[in-house]
């Protein structure tokens, strides 16, 4: 490859043909809503129509509620931005997606997320981390994933370090970063590709 070369898209799906099903839409093909959610998001804080959004620009409304929603829960919560981002890359490896992965463990990492805690989370291991409010927040995600609720002990120690609504929105946090996933599971989004940082390969079977 040469230097000028872009690196190509890591592929989402793990498909021997992974097409995008739901791709980037040319502007003179899209609604007026469409337009007019598309030129909503670019004027945000995202500044550009990428990831769960390419997909979900075919239903313009939807995607304009999903947006407000994602936007509180990345720019705005009460989590700080370490623990927001560690939860992402939870979801997202969890999840096996690349686009967020290659988005958010940068950010993680930037935040002050341990390199070690994010290789952990990369292969599937337990990302032992030796921040209490990490800790916390990796035992409450990482049950929540697996289970779809969590034990008496993992939301007292949760509730302990980020209260009744830092829980609420941990929770919702999870929850709206897997259904972005999901769409982009489903649609084929690919992630863009983050120097030093690796594609999720796929869990094994």
């Amino acid at each position: 490859m040469s230097p000028s070369t872009p690196p190509a898209p890591a592929s989402q799906g793990f498909s021997s043909t992974p097409r995008q099903r739901l791709p980037m839409m040319a502007a003179q093909d899209m609604t007026a809503a469409q337009r007019a959610s598309a030129d909503e998001l670019i004027a945000g804080p995202r500044k550009a129509v990428l990831g769960p959004f390419i997909p979900l620009l075919r239903s313009p409304e939807l995607m304009a509620r999903v947006g407000k929603v994602g936007e509180y829960l990345r720019f705005d919560c009460l989590l700080d931005v370490r623990i927001r981002e560690l939860a992402m890359c939870l979801v997202a490896r969890q999840l096996s997606n690349q686009f967020e992965w290659l988005v958010h463990a940068p950010l993680a990492l930037k935040a002050g997320v341990a390199q070690a805690v994010l290789d952990a989370v990369e292969v599937g291991r337990y990302p032992h981390s030796a921040a209490a409010d990490e800790a916390a927040a990796i035992d409450f995600v990482t049950e929540l994933l697996a289970h779809h609720g969590v034990c008496d002990a993992s939301y007292a120690a949760a509730l302990d370090i980020f209260g009744e609504q830092g829980v609420v929105e941990l929770t919702t946090l999870a929850g709206y970063f897997a259904m972005v996933c999901w769409v982009m599971n489903v649609a084929r989004t690919p992630g863009q590709p983050q120097a030093g940082f690796s594609a999720l390969d796929a869990f094994p079977a």
